[in-house]
Formats: structure tokens, sequence, C-alpha cells
């Protein structure tokens, strides 16, 4: 169902099947998604739970994990009676952007990027970086997938892996 919401709350014509998809996704998986433009194999891990994305443009193969803000970072001028900052991120090619990242204002997140967990970004990251913290950044290693790949791990690995770590730290304490 999640899908097909967002399906039709991006890229559906037909306005109020659109108001009705936005709504349904604020009430079944408080999130808030609206784009200017937004690439069709856009993913959102974990049903977008927690999101608020409203960006200027998310190209291909973006993945979005939970807990997500993608918005703006206006700014009012009282001295010369104007708002400063205006505009929303575009997000590249092949960006994963980790849960609670916060990506804000009038920025680009250079293609091949990954955006870390908690990150907050307020100024444009090149292509092939890995940013974090706030508003850090280095060279994307080539050679490694972050967090997300097409090829994901079996989940029955991972079960496996935290039984380990709790037995482990079960004998040590």
């Amino acid at each position: 169902m999640f899908n097909t919401l967002v399906k039709i709350n991006c890229h559906s014509e037909n306005k109020f099947l659109k108001f009705i998809a936005s709504n349904l996704l604020e009430k079944l998986y408080c999130c808030e998604i609206n784009c200017a433009e937004m690439d069709k194999s856009v993913l959102f891990a974990h049903h977008a739970r927690g999101c608020t994305i409203v960006a200027s443009k998310i190209c291909a193969n973006v993945v979005i994990f939970q807990n997500v803000s993608i918005g703006a970072n206006l700014k009012y001028n009282k001295v010369n009676d104007e708002w400063e900052n205006v505009g929303n991120p575009i997000i590249a090619k092949n960006v994963i952007i980790a849960d609670g990242a916060k990506i804000l204002g009038p920025i680009v997140i250079g293609e091949n990027s990954v955006i870390g967990a908690g990150a907050i970004i307020t100024k444009s990251i090149p292509a092939n970086s890995v940013a974090y913290g706030v508003n850090q950044f280095k060279p994307k290693d080539k050679n490694y997938d972050l967090i997300f790949s097409p090829n994901m791990i079996n989940p029955q690995k991972i079960i496996h892996a935290n039984k380990k770590l709790v037995a482990d730290f079960n004998q040590r304490n």
C-alpha cells in the first residue's frame, strides 16, 4: 500500500487523488513527501516512517531511510526586508540517505554520495562523498557500498550476528 500511495502522491496528475494519498501517507506512515520532481525509482526504507521530504528534485536510484528531513533552511533578513537561502535540496543519482539525516537549503548532494546517520547538511556535498556530522564529508571508498546495496544481506545473517554479540556480551558480564 505504501508504494502505491507514494506513486499517486508523487506522480499522479489528479490533484484530488494526490491530496488523498498525501493525507494517508501522513496518517498511516507519519511521513510527508512533497517534491517538485522525483524519479520513480526512489526507494524509501521502512516506509519512510517519520520522514519529511520537501525537495526540489530527487534523481534516480536514491534510497532514503527513516526519520530523514529534506527541506528548506530559510532565513528572513529584517534589514533588507527579504528572505534569503530560498530553495530546497537537489539529491543527485544513486545517493543513500541514512537514518535521521537532515539535508536543508538550496544545496546539491552529488551523485553516488552517502549521507550518514544523523548528519546535518546545509552545504552542497561533492559527488562520490560520505557526509557525516555537521557539514563534514570525505571521499567515498569505491570498494564499499555503505548502508544499502542492491545485493542486501540475508536477514538471517543479521539475526545470527546479533545472537553472537549477545552471547559474547553475556559471557563477559
